[in-house]
């Protein structure tokens, strides 16, 4: 990892999923989520070039357990695709659910990707869908502008920040996590988990001050 880190227009911040619903009060809340807000605001002034992330689903996706009879939130279950795990209904399209927060400062950002449209299919990554197939088209439009480095925050760690990172990483990217913008679930040792599958990417994990210092 180099060691300053400064930040150019070949850079991208990616925000991740900063939503009523993974807010604390939201369907899928993510305990301390709205602290990191401010946070990534005065990250996004340091960026040329920010993207946002944002849950996206229609009513009745199959990543719901209420779709799946008998099942229940936080259970698995093998779909076409592979093992899903089944969450309450969360950032369903047009819901405030699926807002993004109100004082997230979104005129910063030149791109909202909205991910997990397809009914039967979940995307936790900003990249790539569930199925590691079906690529959401962010990876070559960041090519395309000239970024070479990613730079994640937001909810959550381990599950659609890490998803996003080690796609990013994939793609041929130098990707960073700022620990501090971020905010896990971690449920089951799931924190570790991601942590040591990026840590094996050569994701790197940094603090926020590295970057507005």
């Amino acid at each position: 990892m180099p060691s300053a880190i400064t930040i150019d227009d070949q850079d991208v911040l990616l925000a991740i999923d900063l939503q009523a619903d993974f807010m604390p009060g939201g369907a899928l809340a993510v305990e301390g989520g709205h602290t990191i807000v401010p946070l990534i605001n005065a990250l996004a002034r340091r960026f040329a070039c920010v993207a946002v992330t944002q849950d996206w689903h229609p009513a009745g996706h199959a990543s719901f357990a209420s779709v799946h009879e008998g099942a229940a939130p936080f259970q698995s279950k093998r779909l076409a695709y592979g093992d899903q795990t089944l969450w309450p209904d969360h950032c369903v399209q047009g819901t405030a659910g699926a807002e993004l927060h109100p004082d997230f400062a979104l005129d910063a950002a030149f791109l909202i990707l909205r991910k997990g449209m397809h009914p039967g299919l979940d995307s936790y990554s900003a990249f790539v869908e569930a199925d590691g197939k079906t690529t959401t088209g962010l990876a070559a439009l960041l090519k395309a502008r000239g970024v070479k480095r990613i730079f994640a925050c937001g909810l959550a760690t381990d599950y659609c920040v890490a998803f996003s990172a080690l796609d990013a990483r994939a793609a041929g990217f130098e990707t960073f996590i700022i620990e501090d913008a971020c905010r896990a679930i971690d449920a089951n040792n799931s924190l570790d988990a991601a942590w040591a599958r990026m840590n094996a990417a050569e994701v790197w994990r940094i603090q926020s001050r590295e970057l507005l210092d």
